[in-house]
């Protein structure tokens, strides 16, 4: 039996949880998020709290059920605060501007890449950072990752996006051996 999965989510003050059969929604401040979640687990309300159990004790529910517990954990706290990446730009002539809702990049191609976020993520630019927030963990970090990929940290400059705080081991280049011929 998973650790994590043992201990009961506590629903605060200003959030209202809906279970039905393997769904769940939950309502806050910021908005509403809803899940179906698979049926090796089953949801129970006991009054401020959810509790997570496993169906059977296979190796699949045993593995769900910790992971189970930590989705709904981030569905709350999504709804009270929600969540946020920050990005960092690093190079000569890269930048970043917003225009309504959309994110338009300069990153060193022949044209500016234009990103249209998904409904329920904002991006705001300052500088070189770009933040990317919403109140669903998964879509935050899945759209701070396509941002990124779209020009990874380079390993010999370090030149690129890379997600703030985030460290780039830089390679040596190429050495010159020694002078003359044949060596």
């Amino acid at each position: 039996m998973s650790r994590i999965g043992k201990i009961p989510v506590k629903i605060p003050e200003g959030v209202t949880v809906e279970i039905t059969d393997h769904s769940l929604a939950v309502s806050g401040p910021l908005g509403t998020l809803s899940q179906i979640f698979r049926p090796e687990v089953k949801l129970v309300s006991q009054g401020d709290k959810i509790l997570v159990e496993q169906v059977s004790n296979s190796k699949l529910a045993r593995s769900l059920h910790g992971l189970t517990r930590t989705l709904i954990s981030n569905m709350i706290l999504g709804v009270i605060s929600g969540w946020d990446k920050e990005l960092e730009l690093f190079g000569v002539g890269y930048r970043a501007r917003t225009e309504g809702s959309r994110l338009i990049l300069s990153l060193g191609f022949s044209h500016p890449v234009e990103i249209i976020p998904p409904p329920g993520i904002k991006i705001e630019v300052s500088e070189n950072k770009i933040k990317v927030s919403g109140i669903d963990k998964a879509l935050v970090g899945q759209v701070a990752a396509e941002i990124r990929n779209l020009r990874q940290p380079d390993p010999y400059k370090g030149k690129g996006i890379r997600y703030s705080g985030e460290s780039i081991k830089l390679k040596t280049g190429k050495k010159t051996v020694g002078i003359g011929v044949g060596k």
